[in-house]
């Protein structure tokens, strides 16, 4: 549940700094504290209602997260040379399949996220250049900081997020590595099977989305 509360609290950070640069002239990490406290504000306000509910959680998900974050792109890089050999239908079904197993990974540890978790650091880097890369503290149960930062590429319709590192390691990397495997051994269509199966069986991803996938 740690891990999953660090990615939670660095997707958040990213959708705030995505919303930011499309809705605001504010620098980054004052757009990202305001975005990050209306995500506050209604996990505070719908905590229990979302404990009873799980499947719920995919509402703000939805709502803050995926719009600024590069699913697509990101999924891609997880294939690497494998999106090259895929088909167009299995393109789209590994990126849906991808996007709903992280909903599924990580969401439950959204209720986790506090205030008195996340730090913000002073952004360091060029706003007008294509890419990003945004710093962040995350507070463990024991008091310890763990860095977080995530990077960002300017899309035309703004920033969006494409990668998280948490304690130096990517999680795309660390994904591509995973999931390279098993397509070099079981096949790419097998893999995307194996994702839509463990979406269906998720309290936390909705039936009619997971039929979608």
């Amino acid at each position: 549940m740690y891990r999953k509360l660090l990615m939670l609290l660095a997707l958040l950070a990213s959708a705030a700094i995505a919303t930011a640069q499309v809705v605001d002239d504010k620098g980054p990490n004052e757009l990202i504290e305001s975005v990050a406290q209306s995500i506050l504000d209604e996990l505070d306000a719908r905590r229990d209602e979302l404990q009873q509910e799980p499947s719920r959680i995919r509402e703000l998900v939805d709502a803050y997260m995926v719009p600024y974050f590069d699913t697509e792109y990101a999924a891609r890089l997880v294939l690497a040379r494998h999106w090259r050999d895929a088909t167009p239908e299995q393109r789209k079904r590994f990126v849906d399949a991808f996007y709903q197993s992280m909903l599924q990974n990580y969401g439950e540890a959204l209720l986790e996220f506090t205030p008195d978790r996340l730090k913000i650091l002073p952004f360091r880097g060029d706003l007008e250049a294509k890419n990003a890369t945004v710093r962040t503290e995350v507070v463990r149960d024991n008091g310890t900081r763990v860095p977080v930062n995530y990077t960002l590429r300017r899309t035309p319709e703004g920033w969006k997020a494409w990668d998280v590192t948490i304690e130096g390691i990517s999680y795309i990397k660390s994904f591509r590595t995973d999931y390279g495997s098993e397509i070099d051994q079981k096949g790419l269509e097998a893999v995307i099977e194996r994702l839509e199966s463990r979406v269906r069986s998720s309290p936390v991803v909705s039936e009619a989305a997971a039929t979608a996938s």
